[in-house]
């Protein structure tokens, strides 16, 4: 059955997924569960010196991120007297592999893509979780979904430490309030609301995928949101771990159904040859402008940094957000498409490196980054004052009431298509390439 738009009657209800899990004793139980404090078979890391007062981490974030890293562990480094050395790299997928084999490994690595973290579990190098972290600590708390990302052959080898939003449609407020839209709570009452805007001599939608060698990745995020909304958690999953093909029926249909936004006259600011020229940090510029050039703009919560400076100074005044509506309203939240940055231990034999990944991973972490903006806690129970303005808040709430988060497939899909043929399938099918073109084409890609 369908909607009234065409929009399949296939959505999994993802309160029927997680009341699933817990029929199931728990999705966060491991099946091959030891005592904690265990260490991994077979792998001894030699490479730091245990008890030393000092723990490594290596990531993927600099800059202002690294600031808000770094102010979360002040208080626990003055309370616990452990010395927690930062360093970061933005090639951190090619590095983590080079230290790894040249013996020079980090105490802790934080992974922005689950993809290394379980090559490296595979590989014997990575701490089971469960040998050192309180699991039901980690399933009252977390947002449903996202250990999964991390799970390897029954056992989980990560656990997030920050988590993303990408299921957040933006409006300018001021254009929105005057105009007296109404949030959309299904599918067709968004495209509903598209075609009011178009109505009203504006395009509907603001969109860039303009990214260097990275073009495309915009793209992916939004057949990566209708494959979630219109086929539900558990077929989402099964596609981005190819249990299903990548040129799978539904996932045409959502490249098709993309096209009705993309490829279609008047939807888009700027048009197709906008899309794919205009930076991705200036996709919603037009919107601001007077008069506004296009009002909505399907991003993930890192979209307050790409605003304009004038825009971020006072933003709950000038932006607003709201969830990308399910196909039917349920009355439930709809599950999300997001990803993190997930913490994995090497030195399992030093206590100082457990105690700070316990501190990293739990919901006492991250206030003062939060406070400084841009940050939002994997857990449920974290204090949401920390959070510096309403949108903050309001981009944290939905995320933790999600019934369940799904991880950004092109970040778990392999290197050779997640961040190679998916993206620059994507700038082809832009370019008038079929849906079944470019989804076989990323298919046949896909490595033995």
């Amino acid at each position: 059955m369908k909607s009234s738009r065409g929009w399949p009657r296939r959505m999994v209800v993802g309160g029927a997924v997680l009341a699933s899990c817990l029929a199931l004793s728990g999705c966060l139980q491991n099946p091959n569960e030891v005592g904690a404090g265990a260490g991994l078979d077979g792998y001894v890391d030699t490479s730091n010196d245990d008890g030393d007062g000092e723990v490594t981490i290596l990531g993927a974030f600099g800059g202002v991120e690294a600031e808000g890293f770094e102010a979360a562990l002040a208080p626990f480094e003055e309370e616990s007297g452990i010395d927690v050395k930062y360093e970061n790299s933005a090639d951190f997928t090619t590095l983590i592999k080079q230290r790894v084999s040249t013996g020079d490994i980090p105490d802790i690595a934080l992974f922005p893509q689950p993809g290394g973290l379980l090559e490296l579990a595979a590989d014997g190098k990575i701490q089971p979780v469960d040998t050192y972290l309180d699991f039901d600590t980690l399933e009252r708390t977390l947002v449903p979904g996202l250990l999964e990302s991390a799970r390897l052959n029954g056992r989980y080898y990560g656990a997030p430490m920050r988590v993303a939003n990408k299921s957040i449609v933006w409006y300018p407020k001021k254009v929105w309030d005057e105009a007296g839209y109404e949030v959309p709570k299904t599918l067709d009452q968004l495209f509903a609301l598209a075609d009011q805007i178009k109505g009203d001599g504006i395009a509907p939608w603001c969109m860039a995928w303009g990214a260097d060698a990275a073009t495309g990745w915009v793209g992916t995020d939004w057949i990566e949101q209708l494959v979630l909304t219109l086929h539900g958690p558990e077929y989402y999953n099964d596609w981005i771990q190819h249990a299903v093909p990548f040129d799978d029926g539904p996932v045409v249909e959502a490249f098709d159904e993309f096209g009705k936004v993309a490829l279609a006259d008047g939807e888009v600011f700027g048009g197709t040859d906008g899309i794919s020229s205009t930076p991705v940090a200036e996709s919603m510029v037009p919107a601001f402008r007077d008069p506004a050039q296009c009002v909505l703009e399907r991003q993930g919560n890192f979209e307050v940094s790409f605003l304009p400076t004038d825009i971020q100074a006072s933003l709950d005044e000038e932006v607003g957000v709201f969830p990308f509506p399910p196909v039917e309203d349920t009355g439930e939240p709809p599950p999300l498409l997001g990803g993190g940055d997930l913490a994995g231990l090497f030195n399992g034999n030093d206590d100082e490196a457990i105690e700070v990944m316990e501190f990293v991973t739990s919901d006492e972490f991250g206030a003062e980054w939060a406070q400084a903006g841009g940050w939002i806690s994997p857990h449920r129970t974290f204090d949401a004052s920390n959070y510096p303005n309403e949108i903050s808040k309001q981009i944290a709430e939905q995320t933790t009431a999600a019934s369940e988060l799904v991880f950004d497939g092109s970040d778990v899909m392999p290197k050779e298509v997640g961040s190679g043929t998916f993206w620059t399938g994507m700038t082809k099918w832009l370019t008038g390439q079929s849906s079944e073109d470019t989804t076989a084409e990323i298919e046949g890609s896909w490595p033995e």
